[in-house]
């Protein structure tokens, strides 16, 4: 009777909900109908009722995807600042959704789900004075270094342990030429700070000091 109970109140954001839980946990891999059905409690043809097979339910988790990601605004008193903000609110939408993000990409919409942001910069680079070729470029640079920096953090999460650790290197190497510098590179990598330096610098160079 719960069973029941179940599909009859499913709609079809509670299938697409499941689903992108399973993805963002286990993998696109791991999204099958019939997991998805006991992840909801309920029978595999109320999931094809609501939502199609496997692949038209992929489309309909990218589609949402897309849309979700699109959702980015600017914030900060100058153009350098909220150039600023884009990026880093692009990286933690990267950071947050990576199994949804893959599925995107491998649908060929790569380029539409970063369009949002794109036209985010865009308005900010141009309150900057820029335009053009040098506007462009602005908005690729900043669009590049996010998704490097993103792929940079994800492989030093999956690397093996490494030895010696930075933390052995530093304390036994170069410490008596700069020991606050070797103090620093000892302790673990704050990614967090590392990409707001390293945009806020980039950002700086692109549209000028004065911003």
């Amino acid at each position: 009777m719960k069973g029941k109970e179940t599909r009859t109140h499913l709609d079809r954001e509670q299938v697409l909900d499941a689903a992108a839980g399973l993805v963002k946990q286990h993998g696109p891999q791991a999204l099958t109908m019939r997991k998805l059905a006991a992840e909801l409690g309920t029978a595999v043809t109320s999931i094809y009722w609501h939502v199609g097979n496997r692949e038209s339910l992929l489309d309909a988790l990218v589609e949402r995807t897309v849309a979700d990601l699109g959702e980015i605004r600017a914030t900060g008193s100058t153009p350098a600042q909220r150039v600023v903000s884009v990026a880093r609110a692009l990286r933690r939408q990267l950071r947050d959704h990576p199994h949804l993000v893959a599925m995107v990409h491998e649908r060929g919409l790569t380029e539409r789900m970063f369009l949002p942001a794109q036209l985010a910069l865009v308005h900010e680079v141009h309150a900057a004075g820029l335009r053009g070729a040098r506007a462009a470029d602005a908005v690729r640079a900043v669009q590049v270094h996010v998704v490097g920096h993103v792929l940079v953090e994800r492989n030093r999460e999956r690397a093996p342990a490494q030895r010696p650790a930075e933390d052995e290197l530093w304390t036994a190497r170069n410490a008596e030429q700069d020991p606050a510098l070797a103090r620093a590179l000892a302790r673990p990598v704050d990614a967090d700070a590392v990409f707001t330096t390293s945009v806020k610098a980039l950002v700086s160079g692109l549209l000028g000091p004065g911003t």
